[in-house]
């Protein structure tokens, strides 16, 4: 175990000490995976891209935006930090990341940040004036954002209500899901084909390049953007060795969400909490090129790969030809710390809004709040009756 010390008063334990990844002189080999081994891809009818906006395969120069190349970065640690919560390590740092705080911890602990922060809902009047004669482009999480958190992640189903409200938006406003899950998963729980999903946390997006002067068939068919395709195999194996790990621990649940890998610990007992991470560790000793990232209780195996949510977000508003901040405002919801790099682009862009879904105060690089996903859902219908008024008065001046 590693060296005992702390960090912002938090007592700290390395359970990880694991050797930097290799770094790797090029991008991943294939950018696009063949559609015929996505059958989900071909039953999905996605909205149109022309031709010449279909993204560019990522190549050992990276990808045509500079700020999108894909490149390799070392491995995090993980650490355990107060009650037992597991996080990582900055890269930089031996300061623990803790990925969620029981409500009493995340109020003592970070809510400058949160106090800072207007409910979404409250400062509306202001979204909408920022964007007069600017586009609204929506991304949204899954689980915990359109969906409760719920013990079991295989029925983490949205309401009736909440699948409406998405797909009524979706007809004023470019709308895409940016999900941890698996892009098939997540279109099996949303079954809304007006919308773009980005699966996986963003290593798995499918745009569509469907236009009249498409020459070729395979030219015409809806295309997947996968910048860690070629660590499926690996994906498969570690998924395969982590089931094998932790099948003796009650109420570990490990989730092939296949450009990463899910260990969900929430119904598992408290006291084995660490020795999840442990066995975690161990078989991840295995895979140097595969890092872990934290969750809501949950801990995530990827490619070490520099792309994220945030990536993800950049490659869809320039693949759609929606990334002029004059013309276009992204609004990016979320509540998982996966959400945060998004969170941090809109920042950084000086364009957009990022929105944290929380009932408790932490640290975000959001603009603004809402508390959860029925509030989601009020955010999203008003965002539908804005539009529906704004309509009339387009086509009187018409």
């Amino acid at each position: 175990m590693g060296a005992m010390g702390r960090c912002l008063g938090l007592r700290s334990i390395v359970l990880v000490c694991v050797a930097a990844a290799e770094a790797a002189a090029s991008g991943p080999r294939h950018a696009y995976a063949a559609m015929m081994s996505d059958p989900v891809a071909k039953s999905q009818t996605m909205l149109a891209l022309p031709s010449n906006m279909v993204p560019s395969p990522v190549t050992s120069k990276g990808h045509h935006c500079s700020s999108l190349s894909v490149t390799y970065i070392t491995r995090p640690k993980l650490v355990e930090v107060v009650g037992g919560l597991l996080g990582v390590t900055k890269l930089s740092s031996t300061c623990a990341i803790p990925y969620e705080h029981s409500a009493s911890d995340a109020v003592a602990a970070n809510n400058t940040r949160l106090a800072k922060l207007s409910s979404a809902l409250s400062s509306f009047d202001q979204i909408i004036d920022s964007a007069q004669g600017k586009k609204i482009v929506l991304f949204l999480d899954y689980d915990g954002t359109l969906s409760p958190i719920v013990n079991d992640p295989e029925k983490a189903f949205m309401s009736p209500e909440m699948r409406a409200a998405v797909k009524n938006v979706a007809r004023f406003l470019p709308t895409a899901i940016v999900s941890g899950r698996s892009r098939d998963k997540v279109f099996e729980f949303v079954k809304l084909k007006e919308l773009y999903y980005a699966g996986s946390h963003g290593m798995d997006i499918l745009v569509s390049s469907t236009d009249s002067q498409s020459k070729t068939k395979d030219d015409r068919e809806a295309k997947p953007f996968q910048p860690a395709s070629e660590f499926l195999p690996m994906i498969i194996e570690v998924n395969k060795s982590l089931v094998e790990a932790t099948q003796s621990i009650k109420g570990a649940n490990v989730e092939n969400n296949k450009f990463c890998v899910s260990v969900h610990y929430r119904n598992v007992d408290k006291k084995d909490w660490k020795l999840v991470a442990e066995l975690v560790d161990n078989v991840l000793k295995d895979f140097p090129r595969l890092k872990l990232t934290t969750g809501r209780k949950v801990l995530e195996v990827r490619p070490v790969i520099d792309w994220d949510k945030g990536k993800a977000v950049e490659f869809l508003l320039q693949s759609l030809r929606l990334d002029d901040p004059e013309s276009v405002l992204p609004i990016y919801i979320g509540d998982d710390r996966t959400d945060e790099d998004a969170f941090k682009v809109l920042r950084e862009r000086n364009c957009g809004y990022g929105i944290l879904v929380s009932q408790v105060p932490k640290e975000t690089e959001a603009f603004y709040s809402l508390t959860s996903p029925s509030e989601v859902m009020e955010f999203l219908n008003s965002l539908v009756r804005w539009k529906e008024e704004e309509s009339p008065k387009v086509h009187d001046q018409e």
